[in-house]
Protein backbone atom coordinates (compact mmCIF):
# COMPACT_ATOMS: atom_id res chain seq x y z
CA UNK A 1 0.00 0.00 0.00
CA UNK A 2 3.00 2.31 0.50
CA UNK A 3 6.35 2.54 -1.24
CA UNK A 4 9.44 4.25 0.25
CA UNK A 5 11.23 6.72 -2.00
CA UNK A 6 14.10 8.08 0.08
CA UNK A 7 15.59 7.51 3.51
CA UNK A 8 18.40 9.49 5.11
CA UNK A 9 19.94 9.88 8.55
CA UNK A 10 22.75 12.24 9.60
CA UNK A 11 23.99 14.49 12.40
CA UNK A 12 22.60 18.02 12.69
CA UNK A 13 23.72 20.41 15.45
CA UNK A 14 25.09 17.58 17.60
CA UNK A 15 21.81 15.67 17.27
CA UNK A 16 20.36 13.22 14.78
CA UNK A 17 18.17 14.02 11.80
CA UNK A 18 15.86 11.54 10.06
CA UNK A 19 14.15 12.04 6.72
CA UNK A 20 11.97 9.75 4.60
CA UNK A 21 9.54 10.04 1.72
CA UNK A 22 6.84 7.47 1.03
CA UNK A 23 4.20 7.11 -1.68
CA UNK A 24 0.89 5.83 -0.29
CA UNK A 25 -1.36 4.11 -2.81
CA UNK A 26 -4.56 5.72 -1.54
CA UNK A 27 -6.24 9.07 -2.30
CA UNK A 28 -5.61 11.93 0.11
CA UNK A 29 -9.13 12.05 1.55
CA UNK A 30 -8.87 8.40 2.60
CA UNK A 31 -5.42 8.92 4.11
CA UNK A 32 -6.80 11.90 6.05
CA UNK A 33 -9.67 9.79 7.42
CA UNK A 34 -7.27 6.98 8.32
CA UNK A 35 -4.98 9.44 10.11
CA UNK A 36 -7.76 10.39 12.53
CA UNK A 37 -8.84 6.76 13.00
CA UNK A 38 -5.45 5.06 13.23
CA UNK A 39 -5.62 4.40 17.00
CA UNK A 40 -6.02 1.87 18.38
CA UNK A 41 -4.35 -0.59 16.02
CA UNK A 42 -2.34 -3.80 16.58
CA UNK A 43 0.93 -2.17 15.44
CA UNK A 44 0.91 0.78 17.85
CA UNK A 45 0.30 -0.81 21.23
CA UNK A 46 2.86 1.63 22.70
CA UNK A 47 0.27 4.40 22.19
CA UNK A 48 -1.88 4.32 25.31
CA UNK A 49 -4.24 7.32 25.01
CA UNK A 50 -5.18 10.17 22.69
CA UNK A 51 -7.11 13.27 23.73
CA UNK A 52 -8.28 16.27 21.70
CA UNK A 53 -7.24 19.46 23.51
CA UNK A 54 -8.26 22.02 20.91
CA UNK A 55 -9.95 22.16 17.51
CA UNK A 56 -10.90 25.09 15.30
CA UNK A 57 -11.92 25.79 11.71
CA UNK A 58 -10.32 29.06 10.65
CA UNK A 59 -11.92 31.71 8.39
CA UNK A 60 -9.69 30.36 5.58
CA UNK A 61 -11.31 26.91 6.09
CA UNK A 62 -8.25 25.28 7.65
CA UNK A 63 -8.79 22.74 10.42
CA UNK A 64 -6.41 23.28 13.36
CA UNK A 65 -6.12 20.56 15.98
CA UNK A 66 -4.03 19.88 19.04
CA UNK A 67 -3.99 16.43 20.62
CA UNK A 68 -2.22 14.90 23.59
CA UNK A 69 -0.87 11.36 23.17
CA UNK A 70 0.44 9.13 25.94
CA UNK A 71 3.02 6.54 24.93
CA UNK A 72 5.13 3.98 26.75
CA UNK A 73 8.84 4.68 27.15
CA UNK A 74 10.79 1.51 27.80
CA UNK A 75 14.47 2.29 28.36
CA UNK A 76 17.30 0.05 27.11
CA UNK A 77 19.04 -2.14 29.70
CA UNK A 78 22.10 0.08 30.00
CA UNK A 79 19.92 3.16 30.58
CA UNK A 80 17.92 1.45 33.31
CA UNK A 81 21.18 0.96 35.22
CA UNK A 82 22.07 4.66 34.86
CA UNK A 83 18.78 6.49 35.39
CA UNK A 84 16.57 6.34 38.51
CA UNK A 85 14.18 3.41 38.72
CA UNK A 86 11.35 5.78 39.69
CA UNK A 87 11.63 7.68 36.38
CA UNK A 88 8.23 7.75 34.69
CA UNK A 89 7.97 5.34 31.78
CA UNK A 90 5.14 7.26 30.10
CA UNK A 91 5.89 9.93 27.52
CA UNK A 92 3.42 12.77 26.89
CA UNK A 93 3.46 13.97 23.30
CA UNK A 94 1.74 17.03 21.80
CA UNK A 95 0.54 16.80 18.22
CA UNK A 96 -0.39 19.95 16.28
CA UNK A 97 -1.96 19.57 12.86
CA UNK A 98 -3.29 21.72 10.02
CA UNK A 99 -5.65 20.37 7.35
CA UNK A 100 -5.98 22.39 4.14
CA UNK A 101 -8.94 20.89 2.23
CA UNK A 102 -8.37 23.14 -0.77
CA UNK A 103 -4.75 22.14 -1.38
CA UNK A 104 -5.30 18.60 -0.06
CA UNK A 105 -2.54 18.75 2.54
CA UNK A 106 -2.20 17.62 6.15
CA UNK A 107 0.80 18.89 8.10
CA UNK A 108 1.62 17.67 11.60
CA UNK A 109 4.24 18.45 14.21
CA UNK A 110 4.78 16.39 17.37
CA UNK A 111 7.18 16.74 20.30
CA UNK A 112 7.55 15.22 23.76
CA UNK A 113 6.61 17.26 26.82
CA UNK A 114 8.55 15.31 29.46
CA UNK A 115 11.98 13.64 29.64
CA UNK A 116 13.36 16.58 27.64
CA UNK A 117 16.76 16.46 29.32
CA UNK A 118 17.08 12.78 28.55
CA UNK A 119 15.90 13.12 24.96
CA UNK A 120 13.82 15.43 22.78
CA UNK A 121 12.18 14.17 19.61
CA UNK A 122 10.50 16.61 17.23
CA UNK A 123 8.71 15.12 14.23
CA UNK A 124 7.15 16.86 11.25
CA UNK A 125 4.98 15.06 8.68
CA UNK A 126 3.40 16.30 5.48
CA UNK A 127 0.66 14.35 3.69
CA UNK A 128 -0.05 15.81 0.25
CA UNK A 129 -2.05 14.63 -2.73
CA UNK A 130 0.17 13.54 -5.61
CA UNK A 131 -0.76 15.99 -8.37
CA UNK A 132 0.36 13.63 -11.13
CA UNK A 133 -1.46 10.65 -9.56
CA UNK A 134 -4.55 11.83 -7.63
CA UNK A 135 -5.16 8.32 -6.29
CA UNK A 136 -1.79 8.44 -4.47
CA UNK A 137 -0.62 10.48 -1.48
CA UNK A 138 2.92 11.65 -0.76
CA UNK A 139 4.17 11.43 2.83
CA UNK A 140 7.29 13.34 3.84
CA UNK A 141 8.54 12.66 7.38
CA UNK A 142 11.33 14.50 9.25
CA UNK A 143 12.56 14.08 12.81
CA UNK A 144 15.16 15.79 14.99
CA UNK A 145 16.52 13.84 17.97
CA UNK A 146 18.72 15.41 20.64
CA UNK A 147 19.88 14.78 24.21
CA UNK A 148 21.27 17.08 26.90
CA UNK A 149 22.80 14.34 29.09
CA UNK A 150 26.49 15.16 29.44
CA UNK A 151 28.73 12.30 28.39
CA UNK A 152 25.87 10.10 27.22
CA UNK A 153 24.24 12.26 24.54
CA UNK A 154 25.64 10.27 21.62
CA UNK A 155 24.44 6.78 22.70
CA UNK A 156 21.10 8.22 23.82
CA UNK A 157 20.62 9.85 20.43
CA UNK A 158 21.56 6.61 18.68
CA UNK A 159 19.04 4.74 20.79
CA UNK A 160 16.43 7.42 20.11
CA UNK A 161 17.02 7.17 16.36
CA UNK A 162 16.72 3.38 16.41
CA UNK A 163 13.54 3.59 18.50
CA UNK A 164 12.09 6.29 16.23
CA UNK A 165 12.75 4.26 13.08
CA UNK A 166 11.06 1.24 14.65
CA UNK A 167 8.07 3.29 15.78
CA UNK A 168 7.62 5.06 12.45
CA UNK A 169 7.61 1.69 10.68
CA UNK A 170 4.86 0.59 13.08
CA UNK A 171 3.06 3.89 12.47
CA UNK A 172 2.99 3.20 8.73
CA UNK A 173 1.59 -0.28 9.34
CA UNK A 174 -1.01 1.21 11.66
CA UNK A 175 -2.00 3.79 9.04
CA UNK A 176 -2.30 1.04 6.41
CA UNK A 177 -4.41 -0.97 8.87
CA UNK A 178 -6.79 1.98 9.27
CA UNK A 179 -6.86 2.51 5.51
CA UNK A 180 -7.77 -1.11 4.87
CA UNK A 181 -10.67 -0.83 7.33
CA UNK A 182 -11.94 2.32 5.63
CA UNK A 183 -11.66 0.84 2.15
CA UNK A 184 -13.42 -2.40 3.05
CA UNK A 185 -16.28 -0.88 5.04
CA UNK A 186 -19.67 -1.36 3.46
CA UNK A 187 -21.50 1.86 2.51
CA UNK A 188 -24.19 2.89 5.01
CA UNK A 189 -27.80 1.93 4.39
CA UNK A 190 -29.52 5.18 3.47
CA UNK A 191 -32.93 3.77 2.59
CA UNK A 192 -34.08 1.76 5.59
CA UNK A 193 -35.40 2.92 8.92
CA UNK A 194 -32.20 3.83 10.73
CA UNK A 195 -34.02 3.92 14.04
CA UNK A 196 -34.64 0.18 13.89
CA UNK A 197 -31.40 -1.10 12.44
CA UNK A 198 -30.82 -4.78 13.10
CA UNK A 199 -27.09 -4.20 13.62
CA UNK A 200 -26.00 -2.92 16.99
CA UNK A 201 -23.57 -0.03 17.22
CA UNK A 202 -20.06 -1.06 18.16
CA UNK A 203 -18.81 0.81 21.24
CA UNK A 204 -15.81 3.02 20.63
CA UNK A 205 -12.71 2.77 22.83
CA UNK A 206 -13.06 5.16 25.80
CA UNK A 207 -11.23 8.43 25.23
CA UNK A 208 -11.48 11.96 26.50
CA UNK A 209 -12.82 14.59 24.10
CA UNK A 210 -12.46 17.69 26.21
CA UNK A 211 -11.85 20.84 24.17
CA UNK A 212 -9.73 23.66 25.51
CA UNK A 213 -11.09 27.18 25.29
CA UNK A 214 -7.59 28.63 25.03
CA UNK A 215 -6.14 28.85 21.54
CA UNK A 216 -2.75 27.11 21.26
CA UNK A 217 0.17 29.45 20.62
CA UNK A 218 1.88 27.20 18.09
CA UNK A 219 0.70 25.30 15.09
CA UNK A 220 2.94 23.71 12.49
Amino acid sequence: MSRPNTLSVFYVDMGRYFHSEVDIRSPWHQVLAAFWQRYPNPYSTHVLTEDVLYREVTPSNHLLSRRLLTKTNRLPGWAERVFPTHMARAVYVLEDSIVDPQRHTLTTKTWNLNHNTLMTVVERCSFEEDRSRPTWTKLRREAWISSAVYGLARPIQEFGLTRFKSNQAKAMKGLEFALSKIQTEAPPNLHGDQGESSEKHKPLPPQATATSTQKPKQFV
